[in-house]
Formats: structure tokens, C-alpha cells, sequence
């Protein structure tokens, strides 16, 4: 797996895990939708743990059950995401979105992938979009941790804007209560697009002081630390 896909993991996976943990999903239907769901609810689970072949397993089994489940959809589009399977992922997003047109998560998860694609015209049409229809708090947290790492990072120097990724970053903070490492290394990334490292630095280091980082989120963020103690940013 590539350095750009395993980046693209993190993300993925933290948006899951952060859906289920602190946005309720709540579907209504028969007992098709409730096996549906049981197998998603244990997908869920297991993507926590690292398990993703199990995970795919029990969302393809909620897909048997109904084709048209729009949360198992969406964490098979995460799945297909971490597995350099874009196109497939895209799709399952589309398809999740025409199932349940507010689903927002399915559009971030989206957007996501086509800043990682190269698509930045797309991909930021997108971030803009779901910040502009202001969706429940957390999820907001989250679009804009995703605009401020695009506009900090994105290779193509049109698409960057170091000014708005910091105050994006640090709404994305405050929304967070600063208590979540990846927002906190954003905005130090948002910074070093500025070209004030002395703050980059500073909140990389924060960021690595949360407690409870996971080994994974503590080495990329190290990776970070040193790109901004040498004067350089962080690229997608």
C-alpha cells in the first residue's frame, strides 16, 4: 500500500469510526433493513478493530440482504477507499447518495477521494458545498478539517489558500475541543502553508501530546514535525 493510500486510509477509517460514534444513523423499514443492519453494526466493529476482511464480509451480507442499505454502501465505499479501489468506492458514495440525498458523510467520503484522485476542481466544489448547507456540528468539524488539510496540502498551488486552511483548521479545533490529534496536526500543516513554521511546529507537537494517540497517528505526525523544524510543508 502507498504512503497516498495509507493517508487516505487514516482518513477513511477515522470518518467511519467518528459517524457511528457521535452521529446516529437511524433507518426506518421492514425486517429486510433490520438484518441489514445487524450486519452493519457488526462491519462496524470490526473495521474498529482493524478487521477490514471481515468487515467487507458482513457489509456484503447486509448488501444480499438489501441491496439499497445506504450505510452499508457507504462503508463499502470506505472499504473498496483503503483498498486503492477508487472508482468502485466513488460509486458506492453515488449510489449511498441516491438512496439518502442528505447523507453527508457519503458526499465528505467522496469529496475525499477526488483530492486524492488529482480531481481538485471536484473536490472542493464539494468541501464548499457541505460547509455551506451547514450540517449537525460534528460532521461540520469534519468538512472543515477536510477543506483546511486540502488547502494546505493540495499539490496544485491554485487550489491552496494557507489563510482560510488555518481558520478552517482552527474552527475544526474548537468544534473538537482540541482533544483530536489529526484536526490539531491540520492546522500545524494550515500554518506551515503560511510559512509560519515556529506555529507549525508548535501544534505538531501538541498534537502529539493528545492522549491516547494511536502508533500509526503518532509516526505520521512525527513525519510531519520534522517536514515543518526544516521549513518545508506538507503535500497531498
Amino acid at each position: 500500500m502507498s504512503i497516498r493510500i495509507s493517508a487516505l486510509l487514516i482518513v477513511v477509517v477515522a470518518s467511519m469510526a467518528a459517524v457511528h460514534g457521535s452521529v446516529p444513523i437511524i433507518v426506518s423499514g421492514g425486517a429486510g433493513k433490520r438484518v441489514a443492519m445487524n450486519f452493519s453494526n457488526k462491519a462496524e466493529k470490526q473495521l474498529e478493530n482493524g478487521d477490514v476482511a471481515g468487515a467487507k464480509r458482513n457489509v456484503d451480507a447486509a448488501l444480499h440482504a438489501d441491496p439499497k442499505f445506504w450505510p452499508a454502501l457507504y462503508q463499502r465505499a470506505g472499504i473498496f477507499a483503503s483498498q486503492g479501489q477508487f472508482q468502485l468506492a466513488i460509486a458506492d458514495c453515488n449510489e449511498a447518495l441516491r438512496q439518502y440525498p442528505g447523507f453527508v458523510e457519503a458526499s465528505l467520503l467522496r469529496a475525499t477521494i477526488n483530492a486524492h484522485l488529482g480531481k481538485y476542481a471536484e473536490a472542493l466544489k464539494e468541501f464548499n458545498y457541505l460547509i455551506s448547507i451547514h450540517p449537525r456540528r460534528v460532521t461540520l468539524g469534519r468538512a472543515l478539517k477536510q477543506r483546511a488539510w486540502f488547502q494546505a496540502s493540495c499539490p496544485d498551488p491554485a487550489f491552496r489558500n494557507g489563510q482560510q486552511a488555518v481558520k478552517d483548521a482552527k474552527a475544526a479545533c474548537s468544534i473538537s475541543e482540541w482533544k483530536d490529534e489529526n484536526t490539531i496536526d491540520t492546522l500545524a500543516a494550515a500554518y506551515a502553508e503560511t510559512g509560519d513554521f515556529d506555529s507549525a511546529v508548535r501544534y505538531a507537537a501538541q498534537a502529539l501530546a493528545v492522549k491516547g494517540i494511536a502508533p500509526v497517528d503518532s509516526k505520521r505526525i512525527q513525519q510531519h514535525l520534522t517536514l515543518f523544524q526544516r521549513h518545508q510543508p506538507v503535500r497531498l
